[in-house]
């Protein structure tokens, strides 16, 4: 299969609109397993594809699109496995019940794809579910249930009247929603609710000018929260009745009040009920609710008394001829000038952020009266004006006073590009060809689909023609055809088109999605006859070495159908293989003497044999099934070639046809990282542990960035002001000794560890922040004076989150840790320190995370000898498989991720990469370490924890940046005995890129050669089932030539 998509962009000040687009394409577990780069969208679309692997990971994958002027959108879809629905099944129910109501009709329906309706048996159940108390003791409501047990009828629909008052709609004791589910697997709902009618004001202001009109709009709906027409509706000012109105098809009453009476604030309320009265409550008891609604406008002031409204439109404005606006205004004639017979008034109209449309309008005025009249404002070129229209009406007074109004009015839609698709006839044959034709504005850019039933059957494609020919499916589907188009004149799109593929006389299959070698399964097949006379039907099941198959008992494959008739045969079926397996039918119109009732079979004159072939898939269970195993194999390329072999090696035990290979290639270790900045990159915040939590990894991942020439200058700009905003916070907890605790002088006193995260982590944001070098300095004299005698620092204070510090539990790491962290800071007072690190190197280290630490602390300090006698002694005691190399914890569960194992793994890498190379310990030996690491990261780039993450980044980025080289790229080329040859390009435009090829030949031998100048990553997921429990797993060799 394909993923398509289609981009199009438009330009708010131009047309056909000449853009480039950057697309990416993530997998569920953030891989980009596709990009486009750099794409030019020329004439506003852009057609892009993907294939897509039949092993794809289940779940929701999302493609992103930006241009080059910022602007991102990301649409999401899921992959899973399915049956597509031959029928539709819908639940009718009334959306509301009220607790008036008596009886409720509810009504199932099928119908096939086709339009058909669907005769059978329907199982229904309708439910008002009790509501759960989980603090109460004693007994509670049950469910309030009725099942129903319905036939459908010609049509294709089972109707049964509820009797809704056996279901207590008068207590509040159950839930407002009615459930129905119905056997055929299709759920629906309906709510229930006391409110009879509810009443709203639309559109009224907040203020009133008095002398003009107050209008506005009143709304009615019903239970179901639909418009109500023809209702009744009072409007009350005060406690007085002033109209009474009813209500137009949309369930709106307009109405006008005048204000010259009106003084200071005035109430108004809507009503469905002519009354003021109210019922009393009563516990337990739900009565009719009829919901008025209630608005309060005050005067608007004006210093002169004069007033200008812009009036309200009884409906939207066209959009295809000119329209006016109406403007009332009260001028007082005492506050113009002398002689005065002309007052300017200025209007401008407002569209999607621009002014489009301005203007004057003389109004003839006198002085020494009130002047009162209405003008009218012009609006042309209505569809440049849509959605909205905003209309200012303004206009100044002699004595500088500003008289104005404004009201947004909405236009109706009106595209340019007036689109149209049709099919040659409504209805087709299957395997017929058929000619879908398009009408645009000349030299129009089109992109067209067509849809069954959630399967893409016509790709969408760009239409440079008006018509294109297609042949339609070998099945009985329904076909819904859509398009959009762009040109000079704008953007158009084309209103649905269908088009049914059907024969009167047809066969269809029912599978499930998959089942297992050797189960036996019923095959269902059911022949339909919408001819007007009787047929002999025979049906078939063709004989395959893919499956065994046996007639069902009692079973009759001739039989008579006649018109509207439908019948079902069965065989029970065997599959014999693994993988796909195809299952034939065919029905066929018997030519024969035989009666059909009272009425002699006919054949039809056009499709008198229907033959369905069918793909079934076969997988295997109820067997042991070994886990994936995955192995990144890191290709070093010191020489600019480098080859490796790889063995799949099967066990005895496997069952044939069931191994599954892939292999993918990745040009950065930290890619995943990398394209998941925004849920590493984090704005810190809460309590002073929790912030710096959140800033520190902002600086692993800005190194890494920047040390491989990936930091840009958006990304720089972020993580900035994420920095920054965590560094203002974190000094909100800092101690007058300047030491740090998490809730700063609320506490006793800072915090040892805390303290010393914080001057490590302020040390490293220096490169992109202003860090007052004091608060560092301050952070290091308050940690010296807890320096016993011995040099090993003792912990002060409390940690709140443990899980922050990691391994760092007694005073020795801790010392460990300050001591590396001065040492990052390039601070030599770290003697004393070294002296207490030192004496516990001389004892016996018994614990790996210390000796870990303990290892890339002197390898800062620039010990060689006690570097090399620590690394030593962590290589005796390293965990080897499968091309990995890691640190084990004494004690760990052994279930899931251990955070201290990737934390002390990352300080021995750390170790190695910080100092000069040692013999036996270079980037080859350190990549066993890195492809540890990158297997337990999560599908952000991040692992378990905080303070692993932490560290463990730092140390991926000092890897990668040990190993970066920025020349062209390299080709990796995978063969095999078997005649595979795929060749892979990395370079610096799609280092990101998760590039992937499924293997055929497992098992097999298979070569992997690289050459260039980057390190890449390679990866070999592999699954395979055996049919008994082995203890034999698969064997991934590597072996250098």
């Amino acid at each position: 299969e394909k993923c398509h998509s289609n981009q199009f962009g438009q330009c708010l000040d131009c047309t056909g609109p000449s853009c480039r687009s950057l697309s990416l394409f993530h997998d569920p577990s953030s891989n980009r397993i596709a990009q486009w780069l750099d794409k030019s969208v020329v004439g506003g679309i852009l057609d892009l594809s993907h294939p897509m692997i039949p092993e794809a990971v289940q779940g929701s994958y999302t493609i992103t699109a930006l241009t080059d002027k910022g602007e991102q959108i990301s649409h999401s879809f899921d992959i899973k496995e399915y049956v597509l629905p031959k029928y539709e099944v819908n639940v009718h129910l009334p959306s509301v019940i009220t607790v008036l109501d008596q009886e409720a009709a509810l009504k199932i329906c099928g119908k096939y794809t086709y339009g058909k309706p669907v005769i059978g048996s329907v199982k229904a159940q309708f439910c008002r579910n009790a509501i759960r108390f989980f603090w109460f003791s004693s007994p509670q409501n049950k469910d309030l249930c009725k099942t129903y047990e319905l036939t459908t009828d010609k049509s294709g629909c089972a109707t049964q009247t509820v009797n809704v008052t056996a279901f207590s709609l008068h207590k509040n004791m159950y839930s407002d929603t009615f459930e129905v589910t119905a056997e055929m697997e299709e759920y629906g709902t309906g709510s229930f609710t006391c409110d009879i009618r509810t009443v709203t004001f639309e559109d009224v202001p907040e203020a009133y000018k008095p002398g003009i009109p107050f209008e506005g709009k009143i709304k009615v709906v019903g239970p179901d929260n639909k418009p109500v027409a023809n209702e009744p509706v009072y409007l009350f000012v005060g406690s007085s009745l002033k109209l009474a109105l009813t209500t137009d098809v949309n369930g709106v009453a307009l109405f006008s009040l005048g204000t010259s009476l009106w003084k200071d604030s005035v109430h108004l309320k809507a009503s469905s009920k002519n009354t003021t009265e109210h019922e009393h409550y009563a516990y337990g008891l739900r009565r009719p609710n009829y919901r008025a609604s209630h608005h309060h406008v005050t005067p608007f002031y004006s210093k002169s008394s004069s007033f200008l409204k812009v009036m309200q439109a009884s409906s939207e404005l066209p959009c295809d001829s000119e329209a006016t606006v109406r403007a009332q205004y009260i001028i007082q004639g005492e506050e113009l000038e002398k002689g005065q017979e002309v007052l300017h008034f200025f209007y401008l109209v407002c569209s999607r952020g621009s002014i489009v449309q301005h203007g004057s309008i003389p109004v003839a005025v006198k002085v020494g009266i009130v002047n009162k009249g209405e003008m009218s404002v012009p609006l042309t070129r209505m569809s440049d004006l849509a959605p909205f229209a905003q209309v200012v009406v303004y206009t100044l007074m002699p004595s500088g006073e500003a008289v104005a109004d404004s009201h947004d009015f909405p236009v109706q839609l009106c595209l340019n590009n007036k689109v149209s698709l049709k099919f040659s006839s409504l209805q087709e044959l299957p395997s017929e060809r058929t000619t879908l034709s398009l009408k645009a504005h000349p030299g129009s850019l089109c992109s067209v689909r067509a849809i069954d039933q959630s399967v893409l059957l016509l790709q969408t494609e760009t239409l440079p023609l008006p018509y294109m020919e297609k042949t339609t499916p070998d099945t009985i589907t329904k076909w819904a055809a859509g398009a959009f188009c762009v040109s000079s004149v704008g953007f158009g799109v084309a209103p649905n088109t269908g088009l049914t593929v059907f024969q009167p006389f047809f066969v269809s299959l029912t599978l499930p999605y998959s089942v297992i070698r050797g189960e036996v399964f019923t095959l269902k097949a059911t022949v339909f006859n919408y001819l007007l006379k009787c047929i002999m039907v025979e049906v078939t099941l063709a004989a395959s070495d893919q499956h065994t198959f046996r007639n069902c008992d009692g079973c009759i494959y001739s039989v008579c159908l006649c018109g509207e008739e439908s019948r079902t045969f069965s065989w029970i079926v065997t599959p014999t293989t693994l993988g796909k397996v195809n299952l034939k039918v065919s029905a066929e119109a018997l030519k024969t003497e035989a009666l059909c009732g009272n009425e002699v079979a006919t054949v039809p004159d056009v499709g008198r044999t229907d033959t369905v072939i069918r793909t079934l898939l076969v997988e295997v269970t109820n067997s042991f099934i070994n886990e994936t195993f995955s192995s990144f194999s890191l290709l070093l390329l010191p020489d600019g070639v480098t080859e490796k072999n790889v063995s799949l090696l099967m066990p005895e035990l496997f069952v044939a046809g069931s191994a599954r290979a892939t292999f993918s290639v990745l040009g950065d270790l930290m890619g995943r990282a990398a394209q998941n900045l925004d849920k590493l990159l984090a704005m810190p915040y809460g309590c002073g542990e929790q912030n710096m939590l959140l800033f520190a990894p902002n600086i692993f991942i800005l190194n890494y960035l920047k040390s491989t020439g990936q930091l840009t200058q958006s990304i720089l700009d972020k993580a900035t002001h994420f920095l920054e905003s965590g560094y203002q916070r974190e000094l909100t907890y800092k101690h007058d000794d300047g030491s740090y605790s998490a809730f700063g002088k609320a506490d006793s006193s800072g915090n040892t560890w805390l303290t010393s995260f914080v001057m490590k982590s302020f040390g490293g944001a220096q490169p992109y922040i202003y860090v007052q070098p004091e608060h560092i300095t301050e952070a290091w004299r308050w940690l010296s004076k807890h320096q016993r005698p011995d040099g090993c620092i003792r912990s002060v204070g409390k940690l709140f989150h443990n899980g922050m510090k990691g391994g760092v539990s007694d005073d020795v790491s801790l010392t460990a840790y300050i001591t590396a962290a001065m040492l990052e800071l390039d601070n030599p007072v770290v003697h004393n320190s070294l002296s207490c690190l030192k004496a516990a190197v001389a004892g016996q280290l018994d614990n790996l995370y210390t000796t870990a630490l303990l290892s890339y602390t002197f390898t800062l300090a620039g010990d060689e000898e006690m570097r090399s006698k620590l690394i030593t002694l962590l290589h005796e005691k390293s965990n080897t498989h499968g091309g990995t190399r890691h640190w084990k914890r004494a004690g760990a569960s052994g279930k899931g991720l251990d955070s201290l194992e990737v934390e002390m793994t990352s300080y021995v890498l750390l170790a190695l990469l910080s100092g000069p190379s040692m013999p036996g310990f270079d980037l080859e030996y350190s990549s066993g370490i890195v492809r540890w690491l990158t297997q337990q990261q999560n599908p952000f780039g991040g692992f378990s924890s905080t303070q692993d993450t932490v560290v463990a980044l730092q140390a991926l980025a000092k890897y990668g940046a040990a190993t970066y080289s920025s020349e062209v790229g390299t080709t990796v080329t995978l063969t095999s005995l078997g005649g595979l040859n795929k060749e892979f390009t990395v370079n610096q435009d799609n280092r990101l890129l998760y590039q992937e090829e499924k293997l055929s030949e497992v098992p097999g031998e298979y070569t992997i050669r690289a050459e260039g100048q980057n390190c890449v990553l390679t990866q070999v997921p592999h699954r395979y089932v055996c049919s008994t429990p082995s203890t034999e797993v698969f064997s991934f060799l590597n072996r250098d030539k």
